[in-house]
């Protein structure tokens, strides 16, 4: 598998975008995300090969955008932006150096059906 995973190559545990998170917590070693029932997605900072903005024309009143963050693996997890957790997780990727703030932008004011990739390791 290449290093860095374009979205297709994103391996992330079956319905992860759907599933319920009981809680996310963004810190200086990664992002992990503990789901209800009780299995757990994460990613480390250091793992991370890719951030995607994927858009699901669900909303207003379901959960349509989630940030997915791929460790080089495949594994990673999906943060609903609606989460809590959610404007640190954002603060903490916008520093990513490479981060494409105008994908970015695109993507959280779209309905489009379409995975942005905001992020990509070297």
């Amino acid at each position: 598998m290449d290093a860095n995973p374009t979205p297709r190559e994103i391996s992330l545990p079956p319905d992860s975008s759907s599933a319920r998170s009981r809680s996310v917590s963004v810190d200086d070693t990664g992002v992990r995300r503990l789901l209800a029932d009780g299995s757990e997605e994460s990613v480390t900072w250091s793992d991370l090969a890719a951030v995607v903005v994927r858009v699901i024309p669900e909303g207003p009143w379901k959960e349509d955008v989630f940030l997915m963050l791929a460790a080089a693996d495949g594994t990673g997890t999906a943060v609903p932006s609606g989460d809590p957790a959610a404007d640190a997780l954002i603060e903490r990727l916008q520093m990513l150096p490479g981060f494409d703030h105008d994908t970015f932008v695109e993507a959280m004011t779209t309905d489009a059906d379409k995975a942005y990739v905001v992020w990509k390791a070297n």
